[in-house]
Order: structure tokens, then sequence, then C-alpha cells
């Protein structure tokens, strides 16, 4: 697999083995960037245990200097807590990561399908009540997320908010359309009135922050003969995805998003 990837796309593959998606998953992270890693069956756990808490899927900066506050700083020492602990201060998200560190992964490996959603979310350094920021970085998964419609094609009913608060507390927020689209300012637009709303509504600092849309169909657009701004804003989005596709998507950024120059060089959106 990794010479036809070599031969047929001139791209190095890094390759991890195992008997679940996760350690498969940190087994090639640690091979890049043209490594094979194989960890045998019943070496797992005993192969994730001396690393950082980090390497886990669903870790961030946050949880991980949470982490570090309890001393927990491997994937060992988080396996050896009690599921009741980890739940307590983690919640949800705590139960999944402590399955992880414990080389627990039931999920089947799956051919990838037909996108039946998109959506990027990002987590905060540090827990935020700015409205500005807020509402810049939402200008920029939006951005993202209207990027992804276009390269497959698709145009979006659906568009739906995701916010979680400092003291974890999640809600989800949607608006549908009669009219699908793919435009990035649209996708702002409802996104950004859902956000207003929500933040009235809790007045509490923001953890996470995320943008989807759904109820996708197939793009194919007629000529707006009668609303040419429209038709050159469209325009000018498919313009910017092909300046981000050839230098980067922080190539060209909006004046909304200027500030958000740490997240475009983290890549911290996923």
């Amino acid at each position: 697999m990794k010479e036809r990837v070599k031969w047929e796309l001139k791209l190095t593959a890094s390759v991890g083995v195992a008997g679940c998606k996760v350690v498969a998953k940190i087994a090639s992270d640690l091979g890049k960037p043209d490594g094979l890693v194989e960890v045998a069956p019943g070496q797992e756990k005993g192969f994730l245990a001396p690393l950082p808490v980090i390497r886990l899927p669903g870790v961030g900066s946050k949880t991980e200097r949470a982490l570090k506050a309890m001393g927990i700083t491997t994937i060992g020492q988080l396996a050896a807590l009690t599921p009741e602990l980890v739940r307590s201060r983690f919640g949800a998200a705590g139960v999944a990561i402590h399955r992880y560190a414990n080389a627990v992964d039931n999920r089947e490996v799956k051919a990838p399908g037909e996108a039946k959603s998109i959506s990027r979310e990002t987590t905060f350094d540090q827990d935020t009540s700015d409205r500005r920021f807020l509402q810049a970085t939402l200008y920029y998964l939006c951005e993202r997320v209207g990027a992804e419609l276009r390269r497959h094609n698709k145009e979006a009913r659906n568009i739906t908010l995701k916010v979680r608060y400092a003291d974890f507390e999640t809600i989800t927020r949607q608006l549908g359309s009669q009219e699908a689209t793919d435009a990035d300012a649209t996708i702002f637009a409802a996104a950004v009135g859902l956000l207003d709303r929500a933040l009235s509504v809790k007045r509490k600092a923001v953890r996470l922050l995320g943008v989807g849309v759904s109820n996708l169909t197939r793009g194919g657009k007629q000529l707006y003969l009668l609303d040419p701004p429209r038709q050159r804003s469209e325009l000018l989005d498919k313009a910017i995805d092909r300046i981000r596709r050839k230098y980067g998507f922080a190539s060209i950024q909006s004046g909304r998003t200027l500030a958000l120059t740490d997240i475009f060089d983290r890549g911290k959106d996923d």
C-alpha cells in the first residue's frame, strides 16, 4: 500500500497496524512521515502506556492541562484511573478518552461513503466571552465548511451551530431553508444569528465553537440574472478556493479573521 501510494500519487504514507482504530491511528502518527508501525495483539496497552496523554484523540491542550493538574501525564496513568473519576471530571468526553487509554475502541472500519454532513469546530485555549472573537472564529469555520461544500459540489439546506460552555454544557441550534447554499456569507449569516441568540440566553464563557451543514444536495446553480451581487459573491468564493488550494488556507484571509492567525497556524479546527 505504501509503495502504491508513492508510485501513483508521489506521496509518502505513514501506516499504523493494530487491533483497533485508535491504537492504529496513534501508531501511524508515531511513524510519520514515512513509517510502518505494527502493534501486536495483546500489546496495545503496553504500547500506549508511556506515551503522553496529548497523543490520544480527543485530548486537546486544555484537557491535557487539566489532566496534568491531576498528576496525569501519560496514557498509562489515565488508563489506571477509575471510569467514575474521569466521568465526574470530564463528562461523556472523558469516558471516551478513558476507553481509548485502555485500548478499547469498538468502532468498525468502514469505507468512506458520500458525505451527509460537513462540520468544523475548534476548542479554545482559554474560555472566552469576547463576542467579536467568537464571531471571527465562526466566520473562519464557515469559510472552511463552505470550501468543503464546493469541493464536493454540494449545497446545504440546514445549518447547525454548536457551542460548548466553560462548564462543559453543550448546545446545538439549527436553522433550515428551502434554498440550498454553498456560499460562505450565507452560511455565516445563519450561523451568527444562532450564535447571537445563544449568547443572549446563556451569558457564559465559551469553550468550543462549531458549525455544520446537512441536508446536502448536488450543486448546480443557474445564473442569477436579477441578482448580480450574489453571483459575484459566489464567483469570489470560488476564486479564493483556487488560491487556497494552491497556497494554503491561510494564504488569503478576510479582515474579520486576521486576528485568528494562531488558529490558522496550528490548524486547530477539526
